[in-house]
């Protein structure tokens, strides 16, 4: 099975900077999308950013221009780098594997236990 864990969640200053990462564990066949999700209090989870095949990249338009999206595979992280941090960024964020699972072949959409990010004054 593959687990994911997030850590680097935390409390803030609007404009202040917050960087957010993903292990993954388990074993990967194929991956389609990875990334980062938000839900906060009252809200439907939305895309962060994520990555699709081919490496691309897709982003909230609020958060353009101020999140990055990277990943490590030889350390099987991605993380989310937050700049300019504003208030309706406090949200609880979720990383998310979505593939293929080596040997059964099966799918696979995984997510971590989510990490709260709290950006106030």
């Amino acid at each position: 099975q593959v687990q994911l864990v997030e850590s680097g969640g935390g409390l803030v200053q609007p404009g202040g900077s917050l960087r957010l990462s993903c292990v993954a564990s388990g074993s990967i066949f194929s991956i389609y999308r990875m990334g980062w999700y938000r839900q906060a209090p009252g809200k439907q989870r939305e895309l962060v950013g994520t990555f699709t095949t081919g490496n691309r990249t897709n982003y909230a338009d609020s958060v353009k221009g101020r999140f990055t999206i990277s990943r490590d595979n030889a350390k099987n992280t991605v993380s989310l780098q937050m700049n300019d941090l504003k208030p309706e960024d406090t949200a609880v964020y979720y990383c998310n594997v979505f593939g293929v699972v080596s040997g059964s072949m099966s799918r696979l959409d995984a997510w971590g236990q989510g990490t709260l990010v709290t950006v106030s004054s």
